[in-house]
């Protein structure tokens, strides 16, 4: 083969490449849009009235996750399964986000933490990567670890409507989160870093059960704290 011959053969290489890059970025476009719908809705739980309509909230939210499935499975057909971490980057954010949403959805429903297989039902992928799409591990805690953030704002606003079990029942969620990720051994530079960040949600939150003890407000409706609030 000379010289010519193997240049044209790699540039049909790029090509090819290229091509699979930029039908994967108009499809994450579309999954980035659906996520800021999702997330614009979801966050309307932190005005005052938003509480009294979570219920209402998260059914709207669920069938966003519908277009998120179809949009998702758009993306699979978009690159050879085998070539999942090649591609990865460009998915990764987004589907980081979309893990947050998801989470913070069957928070808002449950008062639990979701599991990394229960996210990848409500995106629809799978939690296996031997069995293709899948949702990475790293990108599952990732998301979780925004969760967090979210929570300890839900604290704050949670007092400034009212409502003063649920930032006692978000302190015991993030403490148990917080003891759940320091049995991880976690190699991955920037989840470490934001793990780092978990520690100032935890102490953020206490500040905030703490003012209630003082001024007197945590043994407050804690008959209440279940499902109406939920």
């Amino acid at each position: 083969m000379s010289v010519s011959d193997m240049f044209i053969t790699l540039h049909s290489s790029l090509t090819v490449d290229q091509d699979i890059r930029e039908e994967i970025r108009k499809v994450v476009q579309n999954l980035e849009q659906t996520a800021r719908e999702i997330l614009t809705l979801l966050q309307g739980v932190h005005q005052g009235v938003g509480f009294k309509d979570i219920p209402t909230k998260c059914l709207k939210a669920r069938e966003h996750f519908s277009t998120v499935k179809t949009q998702l499975d758009t993306l699979k057909t978009k690159f050879p399964p085998e070539q999942y971490y090649r591609f990865h980057e460009h998915w990764r954010f987004v589907l980081q986000r979309l893990v947050f949403l998801a989470a913070f959805l069957v928070y808002l429903e449950t008062e639990e933490l979701v599991t990394r297989e229960a996210v990848a039902e409500v995106l629809g992928i799978e939690s296996d990567r031997e069995k293709g799409f899948h949702l990475d591990i790293e990108d599952y805690l990732s998301g979780v670890l925004t969760l967090a953030s979210e929570l300890s704002r839900l604290a704050v606003n949670s007092v400034t409507a009212g409502d003063y079990s649920r930032p006692l029942r978000i302190s015991t969620f993030i403490n148990e989160l917080d003891a759940g990720f320091r049995l991880l051994n976690l190699k991955n530079d920037s989840l470490r870093k934001r793990y780092d960040g978990l520690k100032y949600d935890v102490k953020k939150i206490e500040e905030v059960v703490y003012d209630l003890s003082i001024r007197g407000l945590s043994k407050e409706k804690t008959s209440e704290a279940g499902a109406e609030e939920k």
